[in-house]
């Protein structure tokens, strides 16, 4: 790309141009179309200076430097009026084009007076009618001129007389047209008409070059404003994709961190901004970066909102800024910007609407993207929201000591702040022994290990207060938390003493069946402390009491027999539930699934009855898995959403990102990958929220990555694999999991046409897959790098991996695999040094290796599986053969002579006659395949000037068919009448 001194006739000229126009928009490919011209001027050739100047022109129109079009359009329009007829009919069309882009370039530069916009548009009025064309391009830019302006009227008149004038040429695609249109509806506030008239430009119906990016962008904020969030968050994940890389696409590029900072996504906002820096400064396009600078200070005014102010954030070069200051600058440049436009047109609407777009309300609190992200961290001096002022009188104490109660009663998880409230408000109060009993015992509840002595405490107070039960009951919390350490023997000794006190107070009556069930709920939590701990461990201990999941058992049927009869108070009902869970874990242990189900069932029904739905949280969502386990996915889905929907309001993140993970995955197990998506998502969101990001939450995006690939939503997958792949690690999530990504991530980008990315995923797969012990995916990866490679034009490296993928389809005896990458290699052979004889070599190698696998097939075998081995391996005989024919007869060149040609056509047809035959051998299972080899020969027939034979297999086709309906019987019948047709005229004459 360096030099011209190599460009020393016109085609090498033209070749450098295209190659330059395929290179990233920006600066150095404009510097390069600069030296284009220099070397086209040198050639002397007029035609060779218009398509340099033109060159120019497009790629400065696509570039950050917009105002350097002028000068060149200045001297073709000067070329054209001098001496029109070193154009060509292309270059004259051109001329014509880009007169819509002069149009819309002068507005976007407040620089030129609008006197000479109008007169512009005269201008291009009188040129395109000279040249027949019609007014619809002209009506398009006048409304585009009276928007701007803020005209309203005159842009209504414009725009209705655009829709009306014909078609023609000149007019802008269909795409960029409803484009238009649609902003417009969104500007005068019909959101859904907009999304209306977008409609076939997002379904795929129209696309160019910059559709649907512009479209993709321009609709979320509408689609934000509607409610309809998930079509939005869609469109950011598509749309961004598209205009990342685009540097002209400043003005879409700021829709997006416009819908970031809208829908609570500043984070993702932020790191926007940070892949584009040279957006704050670029000064050839001053209406995008007006637009760009309005939605910065959006952004930096809702940080600041949410006390972010003091936060670091990516700004213009040579220093930092935090988000405050930012705020300030992106509106100070926003508004003088808007200030000249304003100055220039007279009017001060662009001024109003930049004005309204920085100040607008979030439309979102909240939408979950998919990709990693998490809110951004206050600062440590960020702002305090201002203090409530306090009430003059003191907090109600009595009344705080009656909810607290009342919350410990009903077993709330509100309990331990009510209590905490209570001891706030106690300083400076004398409290009695059971009050301060009850304060100790909640606080301990919410310290974990240093609980413990907490516990101590409010048992010696409980014992105060006469109530020597809960002392207990006290005691024995500490010993469950005491379990948690890792002390869990003394745990044990501890609990069992406590045990035997406990029923002989109860024995005695001084004690009730609540405090005496605590007692027993201690010890039976200890001893399933211990089931896990040796489970976990590999081994069995013993204990005085035997074994320990015997012990275990007979302490929760003890537990379940003390409390299951007094389930109207929900304490008991809430000691009867964790009962019939603990015998259910135990049931699970021992692998009686159906049984654990039931127990589980029994508990999750228990706590729900009670009105304790908190509780049945974790044993609905194990209730889901052995479910699952059982093949009952109803039942799994039913357990997992009661498990959603009783957690709702007291679950901690990290329980809503595992639940609505469980259930994505139960719902993609039975196919139902749309609801499994949204699971997978709020499960990444709940797992940003949690910190947990680059562990649950990659999981949850590698998981949500491959729902939205089977719903083929590629662009959204990849956007998401993208985000999961970095933080996906093979400690902790394994290596199967970094190759299913890298593999769906290859299928979106193939499906995207980014062939050579594609391959690059594949590779990088099967570097890892190549050490596994199984090495059919590595195979497989291998051969699909190699069709990417084919694809992206490098047919040397896709040979390459064609060659690496048959070798592993030869050690895994895998024929069909082998015989299909020699066949691709053959292909891609045709198109390198090794020509045409390389591809024999390599189709001849095909055959031989179908043809010594059917031999391997035992003969006189009566096994139905031995029988469809050979049928299959048949067929790729007979594909082998049809393809070895398509490739020698499209080797044949356009200037071949006619006898090389015709001994090619006949080596052609001698490898399809054969690839009939095979099928044929195969009865009416292969018909479609037949018949189509069979038309291929027939016209090899037809170019062998061998019209009855061509007209002999036509009619074979039709015979084939006869009484047969359907699209295929349709297509075939109808080629074979039009092969008629010619070769009986071929004939005649």
């Amino acid at each position: 790309m360096s030099g011209i001194d190599g460009i020393t006739d016109f085609d090498a000229l033209r070749q450098a141009m295209a190659d330059n126009y395929d290179q990233p928009e920006g600066p150095a490919r404009n510097a390069r179309a600069e030296q284009l011209l220099t070397a086209a001027e040198k050639l002397g050739i007029p035609l060779a200076v218009i398509e340099a100047l033109g060159h120019q022109l497009k790629v400065y129109n696509y570039s950050s430097e917009k105002d350097k079009m002028f000068v060149p359009f200045a001297r073709l329009l000067r070329m054209w009026d001098e001496r029109p007829e070193d154009f060509d009919e292309y270059e004259i069309h051109s001329l014509h084009w880009v007169f819509k882009w002069m149009s819309a370039g002068m507005l976007d530069q407040p620089h030129i007076p609008l006197a000479s916009i109008q007169k512009w548009l005269g201008e291009m009025e009188h040129r395109y009618r000279l040249a027949g064309h019609s007014e619809r391009a002209v009506r398009s830019a006048e409304f585009s001129v009276a928007a701007h302006l803020g005209d309203l009227d005159r842009a209504e008149r414009a725009y209705a007389a655009w829709l009306a004038a014909d078609r023609d040429t000149m007019a802008d695609c269909h795409a960029c047209e409803l484009h238009g249109q649609g902003w417009w509806r969104a500007q005068r506030g019909s959101d859904a008409e907009a999304l209306e008239l977008w409609g076939p430009v997002l379904e795929g119906e129209y696309s160019c070059a910059h559709e649907p990016h512009t479209v993709l962008a321009s609709s979320l904020v509408p689609l934000l404003r509607l409610g309809r969030v998930d079509e939005a968050r869609a469109h950011h994940l598509r749309g961004f994709r598209l205009v990342r890389a685009m540097e002209s696409m400043r003005g879409a590029y700021a829709d997006h961190v416009e819908f970031c900072a809208l829908s609570g996504n500043e984070a993702r906002a932020l790191e926007l901004l940070a892949e584009r820096p040279a957006y704050f400064t670029d000064s050839g396009d001053p209406r995008s970066k007006l637009d760009f600078m309005a939605v910065v200070a959006l952004l930096m005014d809702r940080l600041t909102s949410l006390g972010l102010g003091d936060q670091t954030v990516p700004g213009p070069a040579g220093r930092t800024w935090t988000a405050r200051d930012l705020a300030a600058h992106a509106r100070g440049e926003a508004l003088s910007l808007a200030a000249r436009f304003d100055a220039r047109n007279d009017t001060s609407y662009v001024s109003a609407r930049a004005r309204s777009r920085m100040n607008q309300p979030a439309l979102v609190d909240r939408l979950p993207l998919g990709v990693r992200s998490s809110r951004p961290a206050p600062t440590a001096h960020a702002p305090r929201p201002p203090a409530v002022t306090e009430p003059a009188t003191e907090p109600d104490l009595p009344a705080l000591l009656t909810e607290a109660r009342r919350l410990s009663d009903s077993r709330s998880p509100d309990a331990v702040e009510a209590w905490a409230a209570v001891s706030r408000a106690a300083e400076g109060h004398e409290l009695d022994a059971r009050d301060r009993a009850e304060i100790a015992d909640h606080a301990a509840m919410g310290f974990g290990p240093d609980g413990i002595e907490l516990f101590h405490q409010a048992a010696e107070l409980y014992a105060e207060a006469d109530d020597p039960g809960e002392a207990l009951a006290a005691r024995a919390r500490a010993a469950y938390v005491l379990a948690l350490t890792g002390e869990s023997e003394e745990a044990l000794t501890a609990v069992s003493e406590l045990y035997e006190r406990a029923l002989a107070l109860f024995a005695e009556g001084g004690t009730g069946v609540s405090q005496t069930a605590s007692v027993l709920v201690g010890r039976a939590r200890v001893l399933m402390h211990r089931v896990d701990g040796d489970a976990d461990a590999g081994e069995s201990a013993g204990t005085p009491e035997g074994d320990v999941v015997g012990a275990a058992e007979a302490a929760a049927r003890e537990l379940l027999a003390l409390a299951e009869p007094h389930v109207g108070d929900v304490r008991l009902a809430s000691r009867a539930a964790e009962a019939h869970a603990m015998l259910g874990e135990l049931a699970a242990r021992s692998g009686d699934a159906e049984q654990a189900a039931e127990l589980l069932g029994r508990a999750v029904e228990t706590y729900v009855s009670a009105g304790l739905p908190w509780f049945a949280v974790e044993h609905e969502a194990r209730l889901a898995g052995i479910a699952l386990h059982l093949g009952d996915a109803e039942a799994a889905e039913r357990a997992a959403r009661a498990a959603l929907e009783h957690g709702a309001l007291h679950m901690e993140a990290p329980g809503h990102a595992q639940l609505h993970l469980q259930l994505a995955e139960i719902l993609g197990g039975t196919g139902q990958f749309g609801p499994a998506a949204q699971h997978a998502l709020e499960a990444a969101h709940w797992a940003d929220e949690a910190g947990q990001s680059a562990t649950l939450g990659a999981w949850a995006r590698h998981q949500l990555g491959g729902f939205l690939v089977r719903q083929g939503r590629w662009a959204e997958a990849a956007e998401i694999l993208e985000s999961a792949l970095p933080d996906l690690t093979t400690d902790m999530h394994g290596d199967g999991a970094i190759v299913q990504t890298q593999w769906w991530l290859g299928d979106c980008l193939t499906e995207l046409g980014d062939h050579r990315e594609a391959a690059e995923r594949w590779l990088q797969a099967a570097d890892i897959a190549r050490h596994w012990s199984e090495q059919r995916d590595h195979a497989m990866l291998a051969h699909l790098a190699a069709e990417a490679l084919g694809h992206a034009g490098l047919p040397t490296q896709a040979d390459q991996a064609y060659a690496r993928a048959g070798d592993l389809w030869r050690e895994l005896g895998n024929v069909h695999g082998l015989v299909r990458s020699l066949r691709a290699r053959a292909w891609a052979a045709a198109r390198t040094e090794a020509g045409l004889d390389g591809a024999r070599e390599l189709m001849a190698a095909a055959v031989r290796e179908c043809e010594v696998a059917i031999q391997d097939v035992p003969v006189a075998s009566d096994s139905p599986e031995d029988e469809g081995v050979q049928l299959r391996l048949v067929a790729e005989l007979g594909h082998t053969y049809r393809q070895f024919g398509d490739l020698v007869a499209r080797s044949v060149p356009d200037d071949a002579e006619e006898a090389s040609a015709r001994a090619s056509y006949e080596e052609a047809l001698t490898h399809v006659t054969q690839a009939i035959s095979v099928f044929a051998s195969l009865g009416d299972e292969v018909l479609e395949v037949r018949t189509g080899a069979e038309l291929a020969a027939g016209w090899l027939e037809a170019d062998l000037h061998r019209p009855a034979a061509a007209m002999a297999r036509a009619r074979a086709v039709l015979s084939a068919y006869a009484g047969i309906d359907g699209e295929t019987a349709e297509a075939r019948c109808a080629e074979a009448e039009n092969m008629l047709k010619l070769t009986g005229a071929s004939s005649e004459g």
